[in-house]
């Protein structure tokens, strides 16, 4: 298995040498990082039964799909915050499975739904987060070409989806992989090791004490996402 790091979608920047290169071609399996927040609520929404994620770039393009899609449900936000008029943010304690049972969820979000797209021509994108790291990691087993696309934010580099992916790396290294380029070896080399350091990486990023500061139920999300190996599910989208 080859294994390549985006440290941000390559549509939000030129790809460059920095980024890890390149796009994500149809040979390649994507594995889509935003720990902080929309690969751990997706993950969680599609294990309490959505039926499926249609991914947006702009609130504007969700409300299109959702006239397009009976049923849907708009979710998603912009800087942390639901969009207004939006059924549900991007917080995984407002996906119940009495709310998502079934639903199919468009979603647009600042920087993961960003991501998803980005890989739209790869042979499979699957969601990855600290919280089913593990899990992730043995869906890809079968793997001959796997890139790891971190979200990012804004088009930059986001220390919690680089670690992520480094764990990721990390882990499939053990298995015999081979990583391919410096953002591989770099994002290894942040790899948390064990779930102390995951829980500390996630709560002093950037991003985590950005999603802290807007509140206590912005904090419980936060502390949700830093928990390592939580659900054993890992969903394709």
């Amino acid at each position: 298995m080859r294994v390549s790091v985006l440290f941000w979608p390559p549509t939000a920047r030129r790809a460059s040498r920095a980024a890890g290169g390149g796009r994500v071609g149809p040979a390649t399996s994507a594995v889509i990082v935003d720990a902080l927040r929309a690969t751990t609520t997706l993950t969680v929404a599609l294990q309490r039964g959505a039926a499926r994620v249609v991914p947006a770039a702009t609130a504007d393009q969700a409300r299109r799909l959702r006239d397009q899609i009976p049923g849907s449900l708009l979710c998603g936000e912009r800087d942390g915050r639901k969009i207004e008029g939006f059924d549900l943010g991007n917080s995984p304690f407002e996906y119940p499975a009495a709310t998502v049972m079934n639903r199919c969820l468009i979603f647009a979000s600042t920087n993961g739904s960003v991501a998803l797209l980005a890989a739209s021509r790869a042979r499979k994108r699957l969601l990855a987060a600290f919280v089913n790291v593990s899990s992730v990691v043995k869906s890809l087993e079968a793997e001959r070409e796997v890139t790891i696309v971190c979200a990012g934010k804004l088009g930059r580099f986001a220390l919690e989806d680089a670690a992520c992916a480094g764990l990721l790396c990390q882990r499939l290294r053990e298995r015999g992989a081979w990583l391919a380029g410096a953002s591989a070896e770099a994002a290894r080399a942040l790899a948390p090791r064990n779930a102390d350091e995951v829980c500390a990486l996630v709560q002093g990023s950037a991003h985590g004490r950005y999603l802290r500061a807007l509140g206590p139920e912005f904090a419980r999300d936060v502390e949700f996402c830093a928990q390592l190996d939580v659900v054993d599910r890992t969903f394709e989208v």
